[in-house]
């Protein structure tokens, strides 16, 4: 599988950067009919295999107590604040659990490399802030690297299940155009198959669920192995919204 360049990953972190904010990876929150707020466990982005599904469970809950299981006058933070309290040792065992309690979790979901490289840039961050005493432990809890790869990770796979569902549906798989819009249109790029790896981690004759908005639908079952990826590599990466500009 072709890896996204690093350049073209920056550009298109900077430019969705707010899509990544660390919200909480556990819950979502929402207004119900008398006006209250409330609270309620995050939904699973359809299409997904049950392996993938069982794995972006493991890494939220992780996340979520990680970096927002308490909450004092509002301020969310979580068991790295309290460990990150412990001068160097507390840092370092810090880096150590958010990397073997959330990213390697979220590597056995077969992520492209450019999304690892970027789980582990947050979690230099994080570490790096952590070692300056009691302010950068602070910063760690506002900073909250968990969080960011979950959200990372959920957003990875919410693609992932889309261009299974669409592939289930029967759209064609076409070469991928510097026209993003155009290429959507008419089906599924090889290069968002090659990304996002649509069917990664299905059995054969495992049924997935049909989407939102496709309830009349029968589920999908899988009764042969996912689509391979092409081997031949290309410069646009239609799903993330590059062109092969962004990538050169």
């Amino acid at each position: 599988m072709s890896a996204l360049p690093g350049k073209a990953g920056r550009k298109l972190f900077e430019k969705h950067l707010d899509q990544y904010k660390p919200v909480d990876p556990l819950y979502e929150f929402y207004t119900d009919a008398k006006g209250k707020k409330k609270r309620r466990k995050r939904a699973i982005p359809p299409g997904l295999s049950a392996r993938d599904e069982k794995i972006l469970k493991s890494v939220q809950k992780r996340a979520h107590y990680l970096d927002k299981g308490f909450s004092i006058l509002g301020f969310r933070f979580g068991w790295t604040f309290f460990i990150g309290l412990i001068p160097v040792v507390g840092d370092a065992a810090n880096a150590s659990l958010n990397y073997y309690l959330v990213i390697r979790k979220a590597r056995q979901a077969d992520i492209p490399s450019w999304l690892l490289q970027r789980m582990l840039f947050h979690n230099i961050v994080g570490a790096g802030v952590g070692f300056i005493p009691f302010v950068g432990d602070i910063v760690f809890a506002v900073y909250k690297p968990n969080s960011r790869n979950a959200a990372l990770l959920e957003e990875m796979l919410r693609v992932r299940g889309e261009e299974y569902t669409r592939l289930q549906a029967g759209e064609a798989i076409v070469a991928s155009t510097a026209d993003q819009e155009d290429t959507k249109d008419k089906g599924v790029s090889k290069n968002d198959i090659e990304q996002a790896k649509p069917g990664s981690g299905l059995v054969k004759g495992e049924v997935v669920p049909a989407g939102p908005g496709s309830a009349s639908s029968p589920p999908n079952t899988l009764t042969s192995a996912p689509p391979s990826p092409p081997a031949k590599k290309k410069k646009s990466f239609g799903f993330l919204g590059l062109s092969h500009k962004d990538a050169d």
